[in-house]
């Protein structure tokens, strides 16, 4: 079902349910995976996905439709995943970017529902070393295949800067790659 027909169905309150049904089958999956890459964790990015949709289902019918669907649901879970992650720093007292980026990596083969190769495993502890926004970016732009303009319309920040940010992030990776070989 196309997102307009979806959004038609919410509008109606008979079919509210139904269409919502709709939505969190079509982009429960493609969300969680956006917030698990993010928060690393299952159990948070279970919980934060819970909390995404209940925003949308509370404020889907105040949608305006001048962002697609998708983009605002991507941006309501960025901005999701950045408010779990700057309490978590202020619980930890630790910056995400240096100690606990340790600590993630540990709870990526901890967990039993990791069951990538080495070569994910390697990518994933690469891109724990990567500062929060440029993680953010470059996961949208190569797992979610996102074009710059709606990694823009989701963060809010500038083409250019987002093509900077990617850039820095796969310099980086490649380092990481280089420096554990």
């Amino acid at each position: 079902m196309e997102d307009a027909q979806i959004l038609a169905k919410f509008a109606d309150k008979r079919t509210r349910e139904e269409a919502f049904g709709v939505l969190l089958k079509k982009y429960q999956q493609k969300i969680y995976w956006h917030v698990r890459r993010l928060v690393i964790d299952h159990d948070d990015a279970d919980d934060l996905v819970q909390e995404v949709f209940i925003k949308v289902w509370k404020n889907l019918e105040n949608f305006r439709e001048d962002a697609q669907l998708y983009t605002w649901l991507y941006r309501i879970a960025t901005n999701e995943c950045i408010t779990f992650l700057n309490k978590k720093k202020q619980r930890q007292h630790v910056s995400l970017d240096d100690d606990s980026a340790a600590y993630l990596a540990d709870s990526l083969t901890d967990t039993a529902y990791f069951n990538g190769s080495q070569a994910q495993l390697k990518l994933q502890q690469a891109l724990l070393t990567l500062p929060e926004k440029q993680r953010m970016v470059f996961n949208m732009k190569y797992f979610d295949d996102l074009k710059y303009e709606e990694i823009s319309a989701i963060v809010g920040t500038s083409v250019g800067a987002l093509k900077a940010s990617y850039h820095l992030a796969v310099k980086k990776i490649a380092h990481f790659f280089e420096a554990s070989d």
